[in-house]
């Protein structure tokens, strides 16, 4: 049965757009080539990466959202948006192959008046020339004549309870300015205000900025935390007095690495490299290894060797409160724990099977008596369910890396 619009990609972008325009009302087909999300879906449970919870699944299947494997619907709706994941490569620029991928089977069936929009994150101008190129020799239709083309970059933030899909503008770039226009009217339905963009290339490189912008301030902060570690100043005083500036600051925090979906791209294929984002990246993966260090310093301080330490890690997806654990810092950590000789554990409310170098995690349930059994506890990751307070009395010896413990109450990044 037709449909209004298509999500193509039914990941961490995907879902919540879908969430959101059901929600609106609109008549959703959730289509993805691989059957496992679908399956998942149809059957009203949660995605693995916890970005919508199975009550939220089970509202959207109750109202007008079907996923489905059959590309044969997307020849039946009047927008269709990609949400293909776009991963770094081994070179450091963006895979787009599943991208193409989503492009391609849509070219097949694409229908005259249909709007088209890409929302994964791409080297700015592959709307107007590689998604351009795929839709117009699979279809024998004309971009910006036959059917309307545009890009609008994803902005989520998952598990926020500020920052819903409403409240946070949506910026456009159409490859006409009718295309501009088609794209507002769709996105006009879903969110309180829709920014338009000089074009695509405009459009795609707010994405690439926004990423980018996330990762060189984290950077700067992982740093200042290992100098003021180094010069005996607490750091998170130091960011608490400075947020209060009104103008020409914004607070980011140090943490043992950086994770979630959103890569930095520090080369935009034969464009030259943007070298303060190299930078920063390598700053920010040094950060595992930084822990780690702290972690063995900790433990000599207090008499007791890296080798044969029992060291509970807490929290291990690279988000409070949420089960996704993409480029989470954890897994790297416990590697080098184990290389130095350690027992590592964790304990994490929202995973109950980790894995590292394909061997099962020890998994705690009782979380004071393992911090009172630990020779080293690390926060990694500040989940709500956590009392802090209360956890620092019990461990043993406990490294923060988040500063979310009372001040005095445990050694800080």
């Amino acid at each position: 049965m037709p449909a209004d619009l298509a999500v193509i990609g039914l990941g961490h972008h995907g879902l919540p757009l879908a969430q959101a325009a059901t929600a609106a009302g609109i008549d959703t087909i959730g289509y993805d080539t691989d059957p496992r999300p679908v399956v998942e879906l149809a059957a009203g449970r949660s995605p693995v990466d916890g970005s919508l919870t199975a009550p939220e699944i089970r509202r959207m299947l109750a109202g007008s959202f079907r996923p489905t494997t059959n590309p044969a619907e997307l020849g039946r709706v009047r927008t269709a948006v990609l949400c293909a994941p776009t991963p770094l490569g081994p070179d450091r620029t963006l895979d787009l192959a599943a991208v193409t991928e989503s492009a391609r089977a849509l070219a097949a069936r694409l229908r005259p008046h249909t709007t088209v929009l890409l929302e994964s994150p791409v080297p700015p101008g592959t709307t107007e020339g590689l998604l351009r190129d795929v839709l117009e020799t699979g279809s024998g239709l004309r971009a910006g004549r036959d059917f309307h083309l545009a890009y609008s970059p994803g902005r989520l933030d998952p598990g926020s309870r500020t920052h819903g899909f409403a409240g946070t503008p949506k910026v456009i770039g159409g490859l006409t300015p009718a295309c501009t226009e088609a794209a507002a009217a769709f996105y006009g339905r879903l969110t309180d205000k829709v920014v338009r963009a000089r074009g695509p290339r405009e459009a795609e490189t707010v994405k690439l900025l926004e990423t980018n912008f996330r990762h060189v301030n984290i950077a700067l902060v992982n740093e200042m935390a290992v100098l003021c570690n180094e010069l005996g100043v607490d750091l998170w005083d130091v960011i608490r007095c400075a947020e209060t500036k009104p103008f020409g600051f914004q607070a980011f925090r140090p943490g043992p690495g950086v994770g979630g979906h959103g890569s930095p791209v520090d080369t935009v294929g034969a464009h030259r490299p943007l070298r303060l984002v190299e930078l920063a990246g390598q700053v920010n993966e040094r950060m595992p290894r930084y822990v780690v260090q702290r972690a063995a310093t900790l433990l000599n301080e207090h008499g007791k060797s890296a080798r044969g330490a029992r060291v509970l890690l807490l929290g291990i997806t690279y988000k409070p409160d949420l089960p996704d654990r993409q480029g989470s810092p954890a897994d790297e950590i416990a590697r080098h724990l184990m290389d130095l000789g350690a027992a590592v554990s964790y304990h994490d409310p929202h995973v109950t099977d980790w894995r590292v170098r394909e061997l099962p995690v020890p998994r705690t349930d009782s979380l004071y008596e393992a911090a009172a059994h630990a020779d080293l506890t690390i926060l990694l990751q500040h989940h709500r369910t956590y009392d802090l307070q209360g956890l620092s009395v019990k461990a043993q010896l406990l490294l923060d890396t988040r500063g979310a413990t009372p001040a005095g109450a445990a050694h800080r990044l």
